[in-house]
Order: C-alpha cells, then structure tokens, then sequence
C-alpha cells in the first residue's frame, strides 16, 4: 500500500535545529523524524512513499540522494577500508517518489496535488511525518476494512497542560478543567484513504475542513481511537522529549527494534 507523507512543514516553532532544516529532517538520534516516521510503516510491510515537497524540498532530496545506510545498521570494515560489509539494511527495498507540491500548500492541496501518483490505489496510507506513535496499523486497517468509509485518522487525547474553560457571554465562568481530563480528542493524524477521497477534496481546500465535512455529512469519516503513545514535533521541547526517547534504546515507536504484542495484526 502506498504511503503519502506530507513534508512541507517549515517546522518555524523548531529554529533552534537550524534555520535551513526542513521539518522532517529534524534528527531523533541517527536519523531524521522523517525516516522514522517511514521505518513504522516499513515495518508493517508498507514501503512506497511519496514525499509531498515544500519548504527546502532539495534537502529532503539530497538526503535520500547520499544516504549511508552504515549510521543506522551494523557492518564489517576490512583490508583496511576497501572492503565494507552491511550486516543489516534499512531501505534498500523502499521505492520513494518525491513531488514538488508548492512551497506555501496546505495539506489539501499537495495530496491533490500526488493523486496521479495514486491512480488504481484502492486504498492508500497518509502522515503529517512530525508526528509519532505506537499505534499498530494492522489493527486500525482492519478497523477500516470493516467499515463502509471513505477515510480514517487516529484520534488521541491531547497531553498539552492548557486549562479548558467553559463560560457564560460576559466572562462568567461556569467550568475549568485539565484539557486532558475532560472528553477531549483531537486528530493525530495517521491516515487511512479509499480512492474516493478525491471526490470530496477540491483544488484549495484544507484537508481536515471542507472535505472532511463533507465526509462527516455522509457519515464516511471514522476516527481510531487510541489511547497508548502518541506524540508530535510542533516545539523545540517536544524534539528533546523525543530525542531522550530514541536515544534511550527504547523509543515507543520503534516497532522495528523490539516489535510489541500490540503490533500484531488484528484477527
């Protein structure tokens, strides 16, 4: 199954990286959030992506371009350097499409901008690629496949610390509580799509505003919820948190390392 991962992000909240680096090639440990993100689907057997290009598209492009599979995997030097011997791999076996979306798109308009790219895909798979989980993906497809739906995101309680309010016109408050103890979830991306997405996203639009609505109206838009790790790189303390995590070996997402019981496919 193909896999479209939106890489355009300007990532203006994470500077501290590196004024030229484009969001998805912000490192966690060895390898940039992006090749993370396309490592949990590889490990689920999905391992055609096409890269939705904006900001410093050419990074992106030159990355891959001189990939050294060496600084993930382990391997043997010998006859003093000539002779260099992979004992495991990590993308040898991806085949990766990369789009020029346009520099100031919006996620609508760089999926419509790859759907030629996804002619005669019944289904296809889709990312922000700031984001990680441990969600197992058999299981949210199976959930999907049993479901008369046009498309399918992962819904996650927010870990923000922020207060929700309610109140009365005026200011009066009636309410207050912790935003992740109240019956709140909040899209976190890792989508699922039939092919008819494309009969309700038009030229311009907002993924998750107008197509999506349309979707709502029809009953045609399911929501997966999940309750387990979920996080996404928006700050600068959001990358330290997620680099502590793969620096420490055992980095929730990783499925690929230390595969867990709920990775498994669903019956």
């Amino acid at each position: 199954m193909k896999v479209v991962l939106f890489c355009g992000g300007l990532g203006l909240r994470l500077r501290e990286a590196g004024d030229n680096t484009p969001k998805p090639l912000v490192n966690l440990g060895y390898r940039p959030i992006l090749w993370h993100v396309m490592n949990y689907y590889a490990h689920f057997g999905h391992k055609e992506f096409i890269l939705c290009l904006g900001y410093r598209g050419d990074l992106i492009k030159q990355y891959f371009l001189e990939y050294n599979e060496c600084l993930s995997n382990n391997f043997t030097l010998s006859e003093g350097g000539r002779r260099l011997e992979l004992l495991t791999r990590d993308i040898q076996d991806w085949k990766i499409t990369f789009v020029d979306t346009g520099h100031d798109s919006c996620v609508g308009e760089r999926l419509y901008a790859v759907r030629d790219y996804l002619r005669g895909e019944e289904m296809f798979l889709a990312n922000y690629s700031d984001g990680l989980s441990d969600v197992s993906l058999d299981r949210q497809l199976a959930h999907f496949r049993r479901r008369d739906a046009v498309a399918s995101f992962v819904s996650i309680r927010p870990n923000v610390f922020f207060h929700f309010v309610s109140a009365r016109p005026g200011g009066q408050v009636t309410g207050i509580a912790d935003v992740r103890s109240a019956n709140v979830r909040i899209n976190g991306g890792f989508f699922i799509f039939r092919q008819e997405i494309f009969k309700y996203l038009r030229p311009g639009e907002e993924l998750v505003e107008e197509p999506f609505q349309r979707l709502i109206r029809r009953r045609r838009l399911l929501a997966y919820q999940h309750d387990g790790f979920w996080a996404c790189m928006d700050t600068y303390k959001d990358r330290q948190r997620l680099e502590d995590l793969a620096r420490s070996g055992q980095a929730p997402w990783e499925f690929w390392k230390t595969p867990p019981a709920r990775a498994r496919p669903a019956r």
